[in-house]
């Protein structure tokens, strides 16, 4: 069916709100201890994208999400994904290009930079709820919404 000048699409286009169009390009970096992130999605989305940036040898926390659901692809260089399996086992993987990963709200995980680094490209659902760190290399505390707004966010690269 072909929609171009019907009634339908009249009515949807007269209840846009264009003053929420914004053409502007949006980039921020966010430093973390073990390289870090480049978000491309403003933080007012109901979506999140980033590219996580991950130095040779670093981890992040092993982490768990009480209301964030993210998907991982591996852009460019040598990651590994340790992951929790349904029978509550870790397991390791090496990324591989060309496919994706997800993990799953309450499901246990760590991204670790393997030889060289690597690049990461990550959509998730928006930056809520808590990340429970059960281990951190850099002895950070779990993530609260509260914490994300402050530009450290509870560490301190010094």
């Amino acid at each position: 069916m072909d929609y171009h000048g019907s009634a339908k699409l009249k009515e949807f286009l007269s209840q846009v709100d264009k003053s929420k169009f914004n053409n502007q390009p949006y980039s921020e970096k966010v430093e973390k201890p073990w390289g870090y992130e480049l978000h491309w999605v403003a933080d007012d989305k109901p979506y999140m994208g980033k590219i996580l940036h991950i130095d040779e040898g670093k981890r992040l926390s092993l982490q768990i999400h009480d209301a964030k659901l993210e998907s991982w692809f591996l852009f460019s260089g040598e990651i590994i994904l340790l992951m929790e399996r349904s029978n509550g086992q870790m397991e390791e993987t090496e990324m591989e290009k060309g496919v994706g990963y997800t993990t799953q709200v309450g499901q246990k995980h760590r991204l670790i930079g393997g030889k060289g680094g690597g690049d990461v490209i990550e959509v998730s659902t928006p930056e809520v709820g808590n990340t429970f760190r059960l281990e951190d290399d850099y002895a950070r505390p779990t993530e609260t919404e509260k914490m994300r707004k402050d530009p450290n966010r509870g560490w301190n690269l010094k």
